[in-house]
C-alpha cells in the first residue's frame, strides 16, 4: 500500500524523530511511504487565529500537495481533525469541493491509520515502562480516535497502562489558546500532570506531540518526576 506522510510544522521543526519513527512503523506494517517535500502547513493556526482567507491561501496547497489517490498519514490527530472538520467549511461551492470530499476520506492520524485501515494492533515493540495515556481534543472528539492507541499500546510488551482522572480532560495547550491566556492554560496542564502523577507512571503518551510539547514545558518548569513520548516513539521501540 502506498501512503503519503504529512509532517505537521512542529514535528517537522520540533521533533523530527516522531516523524521518522511513524515511517519505521509504516515500512514495517507493509507500507511503501512517500514524502512531498513541497507540503506546507495544513492552515490551521491561521484558522483559529481568524485569518480566514490566508488560511484559505495555505489548505489550497495542501489540497494541490496530496491529490493523488494514496492514503494520507500523520502524527497528529489535530491536523487531521482540522483538515476533516473545516476544509469542507472553507471550500463549500468552490472549484475545490470534491477535491476536498475526497481528501477528508483519505487523511489518517497513525493509530486510526494502522487499527482501522491496515487491521495491525501488534507491531511487535517493546518498552517495559509504567505508563498512561492523554487523550487529546482532537484525536477524541475531532477524529473519534479512543480505543485505537489503547488496543496498539496494549500489545507493546512490557508497558503498563494505567488511566489517570479525567482522562478525557483539556491539557490546556489548545495551540494559541495557550498564548492568549497563559495563566488558564497553564493551570490545566498542571492539572493533567498531577492526575498523571497520580498513577505513578514514568511517561504520558499521546498521538499529538503539541499537547506533550505543552506539558513538557511545565513539568520542566517544575522539575516532576515524569517525561511524555508520542506513540510513534513507543510503536518503533524495542525492534
Amino acid at each position: 500500500m502506498n501512503v503519503q506522510l504529512f509532517i505537521p510544522c512542529f514535528i517537522d521543526q520540533l521533533f523530527p524523530q516522531v516523524g521518522f519513527n511513524m515511517v519505521k512503523v509504516l515500512q514495517k506494517v507493509g507500507c511503501t511511504v512517500q514524502y512531498n517535500t513541497e507540503q506546507t502547513c495544513c492552515g490551521q493556526p491561521a484558522f483559529n487565529a481568524g485569518f480566514r482567507g490566508e488560511a484559505k491561501e495555505v489548505c489550497s496547497k495542501f489540497v494541490k500537495d496530496f491529490a493523488g489517490n494514496d492514503f494520507i498519514v500523520a502524527p497528529s490527530a489535530s491536523c487531521i481533525g482540522f483538515v476533516i472538520n473545516y476544509y469542507p467549511t472553507l471550500f463549500n461551492n468552490t472549484s475545490l469541493h470534491n477535491h476536498v470530499k475526497t481528501l477528508s476520506e483519505k487523511v489518517f492520524e497513525l493509530s486510526d491509520f494502522l487499527v482501522n485501515v491496515m487491521g495491525v494492533e501488534d507491531l511487535g515493540a517493546s518498552f517495559p515502562a509504567k505508563v498512561t495515556y492523554h487523550d487529546s481534543c482532537a484525536a477524541l472528539r475531532e477524529c473519534n480516535i479512543k480505543q485505537e492507541p489503547r488496543k496498539l499500546l496494549s500489545h507493546v510488551q512490557g508497558l503498563q497502562l494505567v488511566e489517570m482522572n479525567d482522562v478525557e480532560t483539556c491539557c490546556g495547550f489548545g495551540g494559541t489558546f495557550a498564548v492568549k491566556f497563559e495563566p488558564i492554560s497553564a493551570a490545566m496542564g498542571d492539572q493533567k500532570i498531577v492526575n498523571a502523577l497520580a498513577t505513578e507512571a514514568e511517561y504520558i503518551i499521546s498521538t499529538d506531540m503539541s499537547c506533550l510539547m505543552h506539558l513538557q514545558g511545565i513539568i520542566n518548569f517544575q522539575q516532576k518526576p515524569i517525561q511524555v513520548m508520542h506513540l510513534a516513539d513507543v510503536l518503533a521501540s524495542g525492534w
